[in-house]
């Protein structure tokens, strides 16, 4: 009825993420023939090209999958919401449960289309403002990681571990955002993340710690770098991205790592020391050079010892030669 191939179908249906089905089960709808009619459309004006179309696809379903699998549980947790008197979870009727999602469902389409739309608009302000390709520009790219995380969260419930996850991106997200970030994605103990320029970059690997900073919490730290990035359906590729995540695991507790290149633009800038640390080899490079970024206190007095060590990193980024990914022999 769409005017697909069955094969083609089937590639397009896996990739959104669900399972094959019986020819004679009853599980589409004219919904589906229309969602396929309408990708054929994209794919004739040019702006889905044939060959990407099921990582397009699969790239869509992992997204709305998750954001899906949130609502449900949402949803779920207004429908047995607990009942006064027993404490307990409260029955629910087949009738009641889709009264509810017809009333609830529609509001959070329009929430998401809303969304959408603004961050629509907000790409698209970065990619008119960058040079090149717009799969290719060049990024700050950042990484946050809860020290011990593992070991902490064997000792955790379900609850009490889901809670600390949330609060950890809730915080992440309203520090990305607050100085111009994107977050790329969250993985349980930790943040993947991109800016525009290395000051943002750098405000918020400083002050990711500071927020997330409490007595029950564990400690983070964040590694950074800045170069030429790929992105793709909305992740991103480079070395840039690998070396960042190195200076986070070389990183101690509540500090920030970055390297030359950003260590370079924060050069001068008077609300930041930036020190050259001792050289060090982790996986895939030989010779890594981190440097260790921190505020400069706002009351300090003309002090010559610190002038002395901004001399001498100034020094060393002169001379610093870029650091050589190892290659195995």
């Amino acid at each position: 009825m769409a005017g697909m191939p069955p094969e083609r179908t089937q590639r397009l249906w896996r990739a959104l993420g669900f399972p094959d089905v019986a020819d004679d089960d009853p599980v589409f709808t004219d919904a589906d023939v229309e969602a396929l009619r309408l990708l054929s459309e994209l794919i004739d004006s040019g702006f889905v090209d044939p060959s990407t179309e099921a990582s397009i696809a699969r790239a869509m379903g992992q997204s709305l999958s998750r954001l899906a699998d949130w609502q449900t549980d949402m949803l779920a947790d207004v429908l047995t919401r607990g009942d006064e008197e027993t404490g307990g979870p409260r029955p629910i009727s087949p009738e009641e449960a889709v009264a509810t999602a017809s009333m609830l469902l529609p509001l959070l389409r329009r929430v998401q289309d809303y969304v959408w739309r603004r961050h629509l608009a907000a790409n698209a302000e970065r990619v008119l403002a960058a040079a090149g390709p717009g799969d290719r520009r060049e990024l700050a790219v950042g990484f946050a990681d809860l020290v011990g995380y593992t070991s902490r969260s064997r000792g955790m419930g379900g609850r009490e571990l889901g809670a600390m996850v949330e609060d950890f991106e809730s915080t992440a997200t309203e520090v990305i955002a607050r100085h111009h970030g994107r977050v790329v994605k969250t993985v349980g103990d930790g943040v993947l993340y991109t800016a525009a320029s290395a000051v943002d970059a750098v405000e918020i690997g400083l002050e990711l710690p500071d927020a997330w900073r409490a007595e029950d919490r564990p400690p983070l730290r964040v590694g950074a770098a800045y170069g030429p990035v790929l992105t793709r359906l909305g992740d991103v590729y480079s070395p840039v991205v690998n070396l960042a995540s190195r200076l986070t695991s070389i990183a101690r507790p509540g500090s920030l790592l970055v390297d030359r290149v950003l260590a370079r633009q924060l050069r001068g800038l008077p609300a930041y020391r930036v020190r050259p640390l001792r050289r060090v080899s982790v996986r895939g490079y030989d010779n890594l050079q981190p440097w260790l970024v921190r505020r400069r206190p706002s009351t300090e007095e003309d002090n010559s010892f610190e002038g002395m060590l901004d001399e001498m990193a100034d020094d060393v980024l002169d001379r610093s030669d870029d650091e050589e990914p190892h290659t195995p022999g």
